[in-house]
C-alpha cells in the first residue's frame, strides 16, 4: 500500500521557522516526482515546492523562493520542506504528493499528482 504521512507542522510566531517532513511507504521515493502543496481556508490549493522526477530538479512558488527548501533523504524515503522566515501569509494545511512522470515545472501543478499524504497544519501567528 503506498503511503505519504506529513508531520512537523505547529504554531510558530513570524519570522520563525518550521520542518515539515513527509515519509513514503509501499514505494521508493527516489523514482517519483514529490510536490509540497499547500491550502489556506477559502483558497485554492496551491503548489509550493516539487522535484522533478526526471533530474531532481527543484521548483518553488514564487511567494517562497528564498526562505522554503525541499528536498529528501532515499536512505529514509523521506522528502522535507525547510520553511524559514515564515509570514503569517503562509498559514495552511501543507501537503505532499508523489506521482511518476512528472517532469521540470509542471511538479508544482497539483492535479498531476495521483498519492496524497493526509496535511498537517502549519500557523505563523503572533
Amino acid at each position: 500500500q503506498l503511503q505519504l504521512v506529513e508531520s512537523g507542522g505547529g504554531l510558530v510566531q513570524p519570522g520563525g521557522s518550521l520542518r515539515l517532513s513527509c515519509l513514503a511507504s509501499g514505494f521508493t521515493l527516489n523514482y517519483y516526482a514529490v510536490g509540497w502543496f499547500r491550502q489556506a481556508p477559502g483558497k485554492e490549493r496551491e503548489g509550493v515546492s516539487c522535484i522533478s522526477g526526471s533530474d531532481g530538479s527543484t521548483y518553488y512558488a514564487d511567494s517562497v523562493k528564498g526562505r522554503f527548501t525541499i528536498s529528501t533523504d532515499n536512505a529514509v524515503n523521506t522528502v522535507y520542506l525547510q520553511m524559514n522566515s515564515l509570514k503569517p501569509e503562509d498559514t495552511a494545511v501543507y501537503y505532499c504528493a508523489a506521482a511518476l512522470f512528472v517532469y521540470d515545472r509542471k511538479c508544482l501543478r497539483d492535479y498531476e499528482y495521483n498519492y496524497w499524504g493526509q496535511g498537517t497544519q502549519v500557523t505563523v501567528s503572533s
